[in-house]
């Protein structure tokens, strides 16, 4: 992608998922790179369960919300986060989405699915779906009309962010790099 190019980026899920996680780690990424950053999120319920969807805006913009029509990814940790904030991407956006093997999701987005739940435990750290699921979206968002709408930033960039956010705390950082790197392997084994 550009280096000055714009991108607006959902995630959505439930209270407990680490939507904020995985949007403070984009955001990071993108001050790494220079690039200007926006984010904000909207919380269903205050609590574990509630829902949850974080806008990230990179590049140059005046304001923080992702309005209707107008965003280019969601990154949807459940299923059920699709219906809720489809009307937020325009016609060419993509999705990446956490999709347990037996579900299936309708639409006509592209839709890249993985069951991070199942690729966390597998690699022994059930609670890192979150990151299996960006490192997943890292290596998906090719245009097929032509272009590139992959992430603005790369499985290095964010490999960098996590080892200054986790400095010191070796077992945490050793976990999600694990996990990025799990759902980057997924990801360009399903393209």
């Amino acid at each position: 992608m550009r280096e000055r190019a714009k991108q607006q980026i959902l995630v959505g899920g439930v209270g407990g998922q680490g939507v904020l996680f995985v949007t403070s780690l984009l955001a990071g990424a993108a001050i790494r790179k220079g690039l200007p950053v926006f984010t904000s999120e909207t919380h269903g319920m205050a609590q574990r369960g509630g829902t949850v969807v974080s806008h990230l805006k990179v590049g140059d913009f005046s304001s923080p919300m992702i309005r209707p029509g107008q965003g280019h990814v969601l990154l949807a940790l459940k299923p059920e986060s699709i219906a809720h904030h489809v009307a937020f991407l325009e016609p060419d956006a993509w999705i990446a989405v956490n999709l347990p093997s037996k579900e299936k999701v309708g639409g006509r987005r592209r839709l890249y699915g993985l069951d991070a739940d199942e690729t966390a435990k597998r690699i022994g750290h059930p609670k890192s779906a979150n990151l299996v699921l960006l490192g997943f979206a890292l290596a998906q968002g090719k245009g097929t009309r032509g272009g590139d709408q992959s992430l603005f930033c790369s499985l290095e960039d964010l490999t960098m962010v996590l080892q200054e956010r986790l400095a010191g705390r070796e077992e945490m950082l050793k976990a999600c790099l694990q996990a990025l790197e799990a759902g980057h392997r997924a990801g360009w084994r399903t393209r």
